[in-house]
């Protein structure tokens, strides 16, 4: 990461380092991942919660969650050191790895609502970081990611009930006027980092034959002293566990006001849905 690089991220909440991984890494991963995945789940699994249909390209093709507490590969890749540089970077303190999640979306398949992932992380104090690499050309025919610029600096949001026809999660936050979602076109191989304030999410894959494969790392701030309790146990980069709190679930969320015309997101007492 440049100064560029570091200002851009200040600025905006989120940066791409492109080509953090050259083609053959990134063809060895991709290939890995789609024959590490598991068989087809049950109807129990509650990854697919949101799947009524049979014909949904989900129910063979549902994210995988944390793949490295029993995969090597995952492990490797969610400690590596230019993973680790380039939020030392952004942050200004080495991190603290927590989660792994593999996410396929074939062709046809929904997208995810906005969200933010410090709502569901609650990593304390602080925030989370996303290292979200790309495994295929993403783009927005195939469903890339979704970005709102500048979000990083507001609290983390009241959410509702999101359209089950186009995300496959359940809740997802407003966006007052002033605020878009920016699509991230990237190159496989290239890796997005972004504040876990961020608002983000993507549409549904429209193409008729394309994968839109990422590998996604979550990671908590070096000043942090509890995540919540999904995301133990917590990792130092070394990949020595760490000592960390369990942070509490619930608490205040915002909500946008209108402040002499600019919208302002306020936290309010209201329990964040769990």
């Amino acid at each position: 990461m440049n100064e560029q690089d570091i200002a851009f991220y200040k600025d905006s909440g989120y940066v791409i380092a492109k080509g953090l991984f050259n083609e053959a890494e990134t063809t060895a991963l991709r290939d890995h991942y789609m024959t590490f995945r598991p068989a087809k789940p049950t109807d129990s699994d509650s990854r697919n919660k949101n799947i009524q249909e049979e014909t949904d390209p989900l129910k063979l093709y549902s994210r995988l969650m944390q793949p490295h507490r029993s995969d090597a590969v995952s492990l490797r890749w969610l400690l590596d050191d230019r993973i680790n540089a380039c939020i030392t970077a952004l942050e200004g303190l080495e991190p603290y790895a927590v989660q792994t999640m593999v996410y396929y979306k074939p062709a046809g398949s929904r997208g995810q609502a906005l969200h933010q992932d410090q709502f569901y992380l609650q990593a304390q104090p602080g925030t989370c970081v996303a290292a979200w690499m790309a495994l295929d050309r993403c783009d927005e025919e195939n469903g890339c990611l979704e970005v709102v610029p500048g979000t990083h600096d507001i609290p983390v949001l009241c959410t509702k009930d999101a359209d089950l026809t186009q995300s496959f999660t359940g809740d997802t936050v407003d966006l007052p006027e002033g605020y878009e979602p920016v699509p991230v076109i990237m190159e496989a191989g290239d890796v997005l980092f972004f504040n876990g304030q961020v608002v983000h999410g993507s549409f549904p894959n429209t193409s008729k034959d394309r994968f839109r494969r990422a590998l996604i790392g979550h990671y908590i701030v070096g000043e942090a002293t509890a995540v919540a309790e999904w995301y133990h146990p917590v990792l130092r980069m070394d990949g020595t566990v760490a000592d960390l709190g369990i942070s509490q679930r619930g608490g205040s969320c915002g909500v946008w006001v209108d402040k002499d015309g600019t919208p302002v997101a306020e936290p309010i007492g209201v329990e964040t849905r769990v």
